[in-house]
């Protein structure tokens, strides 16, 4: 089992920075890369952004590249994600998550970001 705790978001307006955090615990060794996804009222869930624990290579969709960064702390099993330049549709509920097997098997709580024009 892996544990994972999300904080950092909250209200900012548009063209602002936020920085989300996601303390893992657990069996946090088993887990190859961490992902962050979010979904928006009334729409699916997407994907955002990932990182692997060990050689730290990166990944982002598209709507985000440039504007967030993803980083992880391995000494403190946290992954972060910087977000700069929000934009009001970066509004939506924002979920770490942990990957084995090229599958997204833990998730966290989520945490609410919301951007105001």
């Amino acid at each position: 089992q892996v544990q994972l705790v999300e904080s950092g978001g909250g209200l900012v307006q548009a063209g602002g920075s936020l920085r989300l955090s996601c303390a893992a615990s657990g069996r946090t060794f088993s887990s190859d890369a961490m992902g962050w996804f979010r979904q928006a009222p009334g729409k699916e869930r997407e994907f955002v952004a990932a990182i692997t624990w060990s050689g730290g290579s990166t990944y982002y969709a598209d709507s985000v590249k440039g504007r967030f960064t993803i980083s992880r702390d391995n000494a403190k099993n946290t992954v972060y994600l910087q977000m700069n330049s929000l934009k009001p549709e970066d509004t939506a509920v924002y979920y770490c998550a942990a990957r084995l097997e090229r599958e997204y098997l833990y998730w966290g709580q989520g945490t609410q970001v919301t951007v105001s024009s």
